[in-house]
């Protein structure tokens, strides 16, 4: 290993490391169970052999093909913001560092659009197109310590989803280094074939993402801001589901439970001012007291939460929502009508934009609240799950009820859709040891993940799988776990990019979301969250005729043409996905693959659990498997989000190393049968 980091830095002249210093940094990213160790003294546990700053593709391609001669397994990292335990390199390893990569190669303002390298840091990345007029609208709240390249490895979801939706809806293609060091452009399609949604979220397990084209925005000249306080936490989610479901598009929309909005009504904690005075001593021993108490308080959480339950949400003064407009502002003030007019329907009461704006000046602090937490002998994380509408309630009550006999909960809701939400529940808790406090971790997210489940929620919408959730990604996926296993056979044949991550060891198998397949012989409707999930051999006639009934509409053409066959020809004629971003044609499907093997993947709203697999079905002519039934979106007749003016090529020629790709990933995953 040593001899193959001084042949990198003598032939390639690229800059290389072995110091302890660098490997020390480079061992680990910010999951949160390794502050625990952290703190009580234990560094590094996973140094690296090397890390590597690669300044072109080229030298990531000459870089991933001796790592794959060797065997040596190669990591890449962006900014090691990720949560989840995504970079945790062996000794063997190589890290791959993208920061020297972050060049802008092209702007294209009659899209408009900007090819930008992977390493590119999010808020200098994103300055520098306002200071042109342009957004990319991707406001994360990581954006001070994040890349463009870890954006797209863990499908990001910024600030503004309401309106510009995740990366995945940003991405006009992405150029990779895969394999045995290939360089490839993958370009998105809207009727298919299209690669990009699988690597997209593959968390550095296919290979190396090196640049993305993404489309762009025109810079808002300005915002408007209003907020409204709801009796209860579901009539606030109540409106936010009308909200979208009517077309209003919100850039922001964030609802904060009881509990948090009353911690929010009062402001943060101070923290102690700096310099000497006469009161300092008194101050520092009043924080010890208060971190004392801190401690005690959260190693009996259960009387807190069971307290905060027992109260009610109306003694903490309700449910808050903050919401923040961008896009055209000559619609500001009937959208605010609008969202008025529905907010009042759950009683809503108006609290005016003070605390909206003051959310907006704030909102990349909440990433340094969770510091004096463990400076207090504590730990504290957050999970970012999602669920339709209909499971929402279900969702918000099993985790906390599992997360609540471990620790303190508190929750919010961001990122809605017309069919579904996510819910930020943010945790605390202590412990007398070390041992016992990642005892008391592991467990509160284990048992929190298997609610999820329980509840047919989605384990993860925006932070990704890393090592963290990987234990009960086939409890959700199933056969797609193994389904990825083919699908990295195929871009990582040498099997050394990122080895652990992502996918859960080898193990049986266990049913999609714990739930039994649906029987859809007839069409079933999910009114609450605007779904229907049909069968591949209904036609779209029949079926319009059916949400026709219910004064919906598909919004297709009503042909008589099957489900399957036209989401096998990549769904021609469906909503234009660049127009409206945040609304998606298909929630969930299940699919019969060449092998027999049935795959399902339950309707949930923008997953972010590893490669998107519907890409497998989606205009590839049923060549990988054929769709046995799909969850599919329906419409409130006569409303319509405002369309997104866009000039991104629809259906872009595929080139002659993306269709070598394409023909490989359809073999693998016809020829393997996946129980063997």
């Amino acid at each position: 290993m040593a001899d193959l980091a001084d042949d990198l830095s003598t032939s390639l002249g690229a800059r290389v490391s072995k110091a302890e210093t660098d490997r020390v940094m480079y061992a680990r990213d910010l999951w949160l169970r390794h502050h625990i160790d952290v703190r009580a003294g234990d560094i590094a546990q996973h140094k690296p052999a090397a890390i590597v700053w690669p300044r072109s593709t080229e030298e990531v391609a000459a870089i991933v093909a001796r790592c794959a001669e060797e065997g040596t397994p190669l990591v890449p990292f962006g900014a090691g913001s990720g949560v989840c335990g995504g970079v945790l390199p062996d000794p063997r390893a190589i890290v791959l560092d993208l920061k020297r990569m972050s060049a802008v190669r092209s702007l294209r303002r009659e899209m408009p659009s900007v090819d930008v390298e992977a390493g590119a840091l999010g808020i200098r990345f994103e300055e520098d197109l306002q200071a042109q007029g342009l957004t990319l609208g991707h406001f994360p709240s990581s954006i001070l310590c994040s890349t463009v390249g870890g954006w797209v490895a863990a499908r990001s979801a910024g600030q503004c989803s309401g309106y510009y939706g995740k990366i995945e809806d940003m991405v006009v293609s992405l150029e990779c280094v895969v394999g045995r060091g290939e360089i490839v452009q993958l370009k998105r399609r809207i009727t298919g074939p299209d690669l990009t949604p699988i690597v997209t979220g593959s968390e550095g397990v296919l290979g190396v993402v090196t640049s993305a084209e993404l489309r762009l925005h025109p810079k808002p000249t300005k915002l408007a801001f209003t907020s409204y306080a709801f009796p209860t936490t579901e009539a606030g989610w109540e409106a936010m589901r009308e909200m979208f479901q009517a077309g209003l598009r919100p850039a922001v929309c964030r609802l904060y439970d009881a509990f948090d909005s009353f911690i929010a009504r009062r402001g943060s904690v101070r923290g102690q001012r700096k310099g000497s005075s006469p009161g300092a001593s008194a101050s520092s021993l009043a924080k010890s007291t208060k971190d004392a108490a801190l401690r005690l308080l959260l190693r009996a959480p259960s009387v807190m939460n069971r307290l905060i339950d027992a109260v009610g949400d109306r003694a903490f003064g309700g449910a808050m929502m903050v919401l923040v407009l961008e896009g055209d502002a000559s619609r500001h003030a009937e959208d605010l009508a609008r969202i008025r007019h529905v907010a009042a329907r759950y009683e809503g009461r108006d609290l005016g934009e003070a605390p909206a704006r003051r959310w907006y000046e704030h909102r990349y602090s909440v990433s340094y609240r969770l510091a004096p937490v463990f400076m207090a002998g504590a730990f504290s994380d957050t999970l970012e799950v999602a669920a339709p509408w209909s499971r929402l309630g279900e969702l918000y009550r099993e985790v906390r009820r599992a997360m609540g006999k471990h620790v303190f909960v508190m929750a919010h809701l961001s990122h809605a859709y017309p069919d579904g939400c996510s819910i930020y529940f943010t945790f605390a808790g202590s412990a007398p040891t070390r041992e016992a406090s990642l005892a008391l971790y592991d467990s509160t997210w284990r048992d929190a993940l298997e609610a999820v489940v329980r509840a047919g929620g989605t384990i993860s919408h925006h932070h990704g799988v890393g090592r963290s959730k990987a234990p009960r990604l086939g409890s959700e996926l199933g056969l797609g776990v193994e389904v990825v296993r083919s699908l990295m056979r195929v871009f990582d044949p040498a099997a050394i990019f990122n080895p652990g991550n992502l996918l859960p060891p080898v193990a049986p198998r266990r049913p999609a979301h714990d739930r039994p397949v649906p029987d859809v012989t007839k069409p079933r409707f999910d009114d609450s969250s605007l779904l229907v999930e049909a069968h591949g051999a209904t036609s779209l006639k029949a079926l319009e005729e059916l949400a026709h009934s219910r004064g919906l509409t598909l919004r297709l053409p009503a042909t008589e043409e099957t489900v399957a066959s036209f989401l096998a020809r990549g769904a021609p004629g469906a909503p234009d996905p660049w127009e409206d971003p945040v609304d998606h044609l298909v929630a969930g499907f299940t699919a019969r693959l060449a092998s027999g093997e049935q795959l399902v993947v339950h309707p949930g709203p923008r997953r972010a659990v590893g490669p998107d697999l519907y890409a497998l079905f989606a205009g590839l002519s049923e060549r990988v498997g054929v769709i046995e039934s799909a969850a599919l979106r329906l419409h409130r007749t006569g409303l319509a989000a405002h369309p997104l003016a866009c000039a991104v090529p629809r259906d872009p020629a595929i080139g002659a190393a993306e269709r070598l790709l394409i023909e490989a990933v359809v073999k693998e995953t016809k020829g393997t049968r996946f129980q063997s």
